[in-house]
């Protein structure tokens, strides 16, 4: 995978989890990633995770993930014609408070910059 995205950050609001038509399970999430250097405000990031583990669906605003994933641009009919989102579609994550959770996943993408070449 060479487009790699990790993110430590703060849940905006609780998960919502649905059922899509397809049978897959999809969690919905807003991350809020603090400024970092240079910048002045904290951006908002949304989240995609098909098939995510029961314990993300129990999560509360405020919780603090790291996640794994990718960059995602979709595109969809809205009221005003064709619109597009970016979002990051997740492979991994774990709270960031568990810090042997977190570091692998943090692991995981060091492995994937790595192999970038």
């Amino acid at each position: 995978m060479t487009n790699v995205v990790l993110l430590r950050g703060r849940l905006s609001r609780e998960p919502a989890a649905r059922t899509l038509p397809s049978g897959d399970h999809l969690t919905v999430l807003e991350l809020t990633v603090p400024p970092g250097e240079g910048a002045t405000r904290a951006e908002s990031v949304g989240l995609s995770w098909f098939g995510a583990p029961d314990w993300v669906t129990r999560l509360a605003a405020g919780a603090e993930l790291v996640v794994l994933g990718r960059i995602r641009r979709r595109f969809f009919q809205g009221p005003g014609g064709l619109q597009s989102r970016t979002e990051v579609v997740v492979e991994h994550g774990a709270p960031a408070g568990q810090a042997a959770r977190a570091a692998s996943v943090r692991r995981r993408a060091a492995a994937l910059v790595a192999d970038v070449g």
